[in-house]
């Protein structure tokens, strides 16, 4: 089988079994996930390294894969004719070659489509703050902040920027203008696209993710100088996430930050993915909405008090990890096991159960 039809095969399997992701490695078959469950297509022989090297001079462009050479890993986004766009990394493990690929949707879904909270399309409607989209990889962070982002496109007259490594939905321009940048293509740096993002007449800036204190410094001044600013970390819960904002500065800075941070924070949405009784996956999260109690919080040093704040502010619009479990539960979505499994204080799940 050459390349491209191995390719070609593989991707038809990951629609037809519903996969999100595609993996390539030595020695085993190709394998998917469907709803969290890695699995073989043992329709195909165990791939060789030079079965890999061939998807890869398909998927790669030219500049992507000499920095694979070099680098012996690289990021990238790959469009197949029939699935539309992946996500990729190419990575060498034990002298071998392997691929991960997760598919983006061609349509982008909406929050309610998304099983996501109705409070979370309050954060679209504002003009200025810094929102972050957290949890570990893979519980779709990414398709969450371009569902904000498509509520904007379709309801106000804005221009978005994107900056993304590499990008992964794809907008078409509806009430709003949508420029989307990809580093190491339209430009060099996350850096270096946000320095001149300010002389680009922005109203909303997604930032694909939140990756040294200089990105995070010029998302919050951002926010603070009237532009709206979404992105992503990858960081467990709300108090979790602000201690490890302030913790990426040195010492020195980290009272500015800790009161920039207060001001211009508009909220924190964590989430995760879990298996649902009737299949597939669904959202469990927790959504941390700034107010004056969580601002003096922030700047007094005392962010572990931010989750109690949370359990007992839901008229405010905020959401408890451990109350969106337990009423999971007890609508027969998901299993005890499941919401305990996913809960940072099991004890307090077992009161609410």
């Amino acid at each position: 089988m050459n390349p491209e039809q191995l390719l070609d095969n593989c991707i038809t399997q990951v629609l037809s079994q519903g996969a999100s992701d595609l993996h390539f490695s030595v020695g085993v078959p190709p394998m998917v996930r469907v709803s969290s469950m890695m699995t073989p297509l043992l329709t195909i022989q165990p791939l060789t390294n030079d079965d890999i090297k061939g998807v890869l001079t398909i998927i790669l462009t030219p500049s992507r894969m000499q920095k694979f050479l070099d680098t012996q890993e690289v990021d990238f986004s790959y469009a197949h004719k029939a699935a539309g766009r992946f996500r990729g990394n190419a990575y060498v493990e034990r002298g071998r070659l392997a691929i991960a690929l997760r598919l983006i949707p061609q349509v982008i879904r909406t929050v309610a489509e998304l099983n996501l909270p109705p409070a979370l399309e309050g954060v679209a409607l504002r003009k200025q703050g810094f929102f972050l989209v957290v949890g570990p990889v893979g519980q779709g962070k990414t398709t969450t902040l371009a569902a904000l982002i498509e509520k904007i496109n379709m309801e106000r007259t804005e221009h978005i920027v994107t900056i993304e490594d590499p990008i992964e939905h794809l907008f078409e321009n509806k009430k709003s203008l949508i420029n989307q940048r990809e580093v190491h293509i339209d430009t060099g740096t996350f850096e270096a696209a946000l320095e001149s993002v300010f002389r680009e007449d922005v109203d909303v800036l997604m930032i694909g993710e939140m990756r040294t204190p200089e990105t995070i410094a010029t998302a919050v001044t951002a926010a603070e100088t009237g532009h709206m600013v979404y992105s992503t970390l990858h960081t467990n819960n709300a108090s979790q996430t602000i201690d490890r904002i302030i913790d990426s500065f040195p010492g020195s800075q980290q009272d500015q930050i800790r009161v920039q941070l207060a001001g211009s924070l508009a909220g924190i949405f964590s989430q995760r993915l879990i298996p649902r009784i009737s299949g597939g996956l669904i959202p469990a999260y927790e959504l941390l909405i700034n107010n004056n109690a969580v601002s003096n919080l922030i700047r007094e040093k005392r962010t572990h008090e931010i989750d109690s704040v949370i359990e007992t502010s839901s008229q405010e619009g905020m959401i408890d990890m451990n109350r969106c479990l337990a009423d999971m539960v007890r609508a027969g979505e998901i299993t005890v096991e499941s919401a305990y499994s996913r809960s940072w204080n099991p004890k307090t799940l077992e009161r609410l159960l």
